[in-house]
């Protein structure tokens, strides 16, 4: 009759459980019935259950004060089997009955009573404790049968929250890893499709011992058969025997990837994982041992914290433009609230060589790395690449992530930083220089387009700062340049010193771009007020901005000096231009001095008055150390062109007309000096030459000679060709007296040698005109015959 029970048993229980099981287990399904009514014959021993128990029975407490309840498909099925079979088995001892996953084995004082080994009746108790646990819930919020009437709710007293409960069951967890023993292997195993379901209900204990069983089995009938002889059935058990520990490890680790996630009563079964590992561990040399377990156990627990940083939300650039940096802090935030739960709920499952909560902030390392890879492909934008070089050097290391309080003292100082591999972290700071510099070029075209914009097609006059023409965009240049560097000092001492070298690669290509644009624009202003102050006004900007950028000559000294040359090259060129420009319109006037005309006609020299007033107007507005050098340069100009008309031949002074022309130079120079005086000029050499060429045109021909000294003094650059043109003009054009002069010349030139100041050069620039006289050179003695004494 118990041969009977059992198969009926059976039947029942596979119908009620019916799985898609592999097609390699077809056999073993008739095999395992076979082996059924022979552990039927065999005793089962009992096993006191003894401390482990009352645990047990105290996660049952907890787990039935909880709203929510662990589902095992074992459980509802023995259930249902219990209620619809005509004959009810009687309870099997191959599990504990205060445990849905325990399996405890009969002692040997029990006796050899003969069992099917059918599923544990403690799930039909749990099963059957629910639904009343339901029905009384049901009951008590007036959600029973029509029959009976809603009875008012009663206040609950004395109810316990959810804390102490969580602290209830990590206790309980806690003292039922310390007391764990691993239950008896039973003789006989189950058959594997009973295993391979005891499996998929996470009935693991059970599901263990009972493969252990089938393992021991399959190595006393391995060790029985000669090497050479290796029937089909072992083979085929082997097979299954693999099958079935690679499904136990894919759940057990399906439980551990899922833990975090898991309510806090069922963190049972994590130390049952653990002790499975454990057990493993210890058989590894065993025959048909399965390798690697404490291995794929941190796999299983790095794919969980992968999971969690997936489900972190992650808006699209178009839906939040600070996406990124949204998304990082819900990132971090994600980290801390894992690593509690860690640190708090699944520590006490498992042993401490396990190290658990250092086990997941490594793994939190790791995939955070390959969370932040992935975001770096869709990155495009310098604020995003600067949102995650901050979290990465700063946020996640900071208490806001890994060195939260809540994470102490477990958390180590040394354990907050990202390990990420160092060309990942060059890779990131390369491309955020390079975005940068990208920027750097957008903004600086930008500056280009507004000035045309804002100045040059409005034709409006520069604005005027501190006494200067200012154009500001020496301003908008460092600002942003500045921004720059100062965000990345914040982030990287290194990363600034690229930031710097990035944005100067970017700078020194500047200047002649500006220029370019600014010249074909202004070519239509040219002779225009506007067009001078707006050279003034970058020759004062640009100068004002290569003195910001002194401040990185120590960061990069190469680079700035490329910049500085780009900018002294475009501030010289605008200078230039203006006094060409100056030259272009004065030149007229000065070839048209020291003629026929000259006598009467003072339109020429007032209108070289009038430009060199304007021009030093102009010059007024130019920051003093380009101020100095432009005005001195414009005085060198006027004095040498002055001067050069003398040299020219064109007029010879008659009939006493070399005292009034001597007159008028005297008059017209002391007015030039007067305006370079006023100009700042530091040119004072320049002064005398003029009344000292005065001089010697008005004096008598006999006084010539004796004015030459102080000529030669101030100039000792002056050569023979010098004075013979200016005896030319003064009418002195042959004879003793032109002899005595030059010969006059020769002797101080030789007195004084080269005493003379080189850098006080004037008549060394000035061509004289050739004299084509075929008398010129002949001697005074052989001529004296022709040219009478005057």
């Amino acid at each position: 009759m118990h041969g009977q029970m059992a198969e009926t048993t059976k039947e029942e229980v596979d119908a009620g459980n019916e799985v898609n099981d592999p097609s390699e287990w077809a056999e073993d399904a008739t095999k395992g019935s076979k082996n059924d009514e022979k552990q039927m014959e065999s005793p089962l021993k009992e096993k006191s259950l003894g401390f482990r128990m009352s645990f047990r029975e105290s996660l049952k407490a907890v787990s039935k004060k909880s709203p929510i309840v662990f589902k095992n498909k074992r459980s509802e099925n023995s259930d249902d089997q219990s209620s619809n079979s005509p004959l009810r088995p009687p309870h099997s001892p191959s599990l504990s009955k205060g445990s849905p996953s325990q399996s405890s084995f009969q002692s040997p004082k029990a006796g050899k009573a003969s069992l099917a080994r059918t599923m544990s009746d403690s799930a039909v108790e749990i099963t059957g404790s629910l639904a009343k646990r339901g029905a009384s819930i049901r009951q008590s919020l007036g959600l029973g049968t029509k029959q009976k009437k809603q009875e008012p709710l009663e206040p609950v007293t004395e109810a316990k929250t959810s804390s102490e409960e969580q602290t209830e069951v990590i206790d309980t967890v806690l003292e039922l890893r310390k007391t764990y023993t691993l239950p008896e292997i039973p003789p006989m195993p189950l058959s594997v499709m009973e295993i391979n379901k005891l499996i998929e209900r996470e009935v693991l204990e059970e599901a263990y011992v009972n493969l252990l069983s089938l393992r021991l089995e399959f190595q006393k009938e391995h060790q029985a058969l000669d090497q050479e002889d290796y029937p089909i059935e072992l083979v085929n058990k082997e097979k299954d025997l693999s099958l079935l520990y690679g499904t136990l490890r894919s759940k057990m680790f399906d439980i551990v990837r899922n833990s975090s996630a898991l309510p806090s009563r069922n963190k049972e079964l994590l130390v049952y994982v653990a002790q499975i590992i454990l057990e493993e561990e210890k058989r590894q040399g065993e025959p048909g041992a399965m390798q690697g377990w404490r291995e794929a156990w941190r796999d299983a627990v790095l794919n969980g914290v992968r999971d969690t940083l997936k489900k972190v939300h992650l808006d699209s650039p178009e839906q939040n433009a600070p996406w990124l940096a949204v998304h990082l802090g819900r990132l971090g935030k994600a980290v801390v609230e894992d690593l509690e739960r860690v640190k708090n709920e699944l520590q006490s499952p498992y042993p401490e060589d396990f190290n658990v909560f250092q086990t997941y902030v490594s793994c939190y390392h790791e995939a955070v790395g390959e969370h932040l890879k992935r975001l770096l492909e869709k990155v495009i934008e310098l604020k995003d690449y600067y949102a995650l070089l901050e979290f990465i050097i700063h946020r996640y290391p900071s208490e806001k992530v890994m060195g939260s309080s809540s994470l102490q003292p477990e958390l180590k100082e040394d354990q907050r930083v990202l390990t990420l591999d160092k060309n990942f972290l060059n890779k990131i700071k390369d491309k955020y220089c390079g975005r940068l510099q990208a920027d750097m070029k957008t903004s600086l075209n930008r500056i280009i387009e507004l000035e045309n914009e804002e100045m040059w097609k409005e034709k409006r006059k520069p604005e005027i700062d501190e006494g200067i023409y200012s154009s500001h965009i020496d301003m908008d240049i460092w600002t942003n340049i500045k921004g720059n560097v100062q965000g990345s000092r914040t982030l990287d001492v290194n990363l600034e010193q690229k930031v710097v070298r990035s944005c100067l690669e970017e700078l020194k290509t500047f200047p002649k771009r500006f220029e370019s644009a600014f010249v074909e624009w202004s070519s239509s202003l040219s002779n225009s007020s506007l067009w001078a102050e707006y050279h003034i006004s970058y020759i004062n900007s640009f100068s004002a901005l290569k003195e910001h950028m002194k401040s990185y000559q120590d960061t990069c000294p190469i680079q700035l000096g490329l910049v500085h040359n780009e900018i002294d090259g475009l501030t010289t060129r605008l200078s230039q231009a203006v006094m060409e420009d100056f030259k272009t319109n004065v030149k007229p006037f000065l070839r048209r001095q020291m003629t026929g005309k000259w006598f009467s006609f003072d339109e020429d020299f007032s209108q070289l008055i009038s430009r060199t007033k304007t021009l030093s107007d102009q010059s007024k507005f130019m920051t003093p150390k380009h101020k100095q050098a432009f005005v001195n340069k414009a005085h060198f100009f006027v004095v040498k062109e002055y001067v050069s008309q003398l040299m020219k031949n064109n007029y010879s002074c008659k009939n006493r007309k070399n005292e009034t022309a001597a007159t008028k130079i005297t008059n017209q120079w002391e007015e030039l000096k007067e305006i370079f005086q006023d100009m700042n000029s530091t040119l004072d050499w320049l002064h005398p030459v003029g009344n000292q060429l005065s001089m010697i045109i008005g004096c008598k021909k006999s006084d010539v000679k004796h004015n030459l000294q102080p000529l030669v003094n101030n100039y000792p650059d002056i050569r023979k060709s010098h004075v013979s043109a200016v005896l030319y003009f003064r009418g002195i054009i042959r004879g003793r007296e032109k002899h005595t002069i030059l010969q006059r010349l020769a002797e101080l030139k030789q007195r004084t040698g080269n005493t003379g100041n080189k850098e006080q050069a004037l008549f060394s620039e000035i061509q004289a005109a050739v004299n084509t006289d075929c008398l010129a050179g002949t001697p005074f003695s052989c001529l004296s015959f022709i040219v009478p004494d005057s």
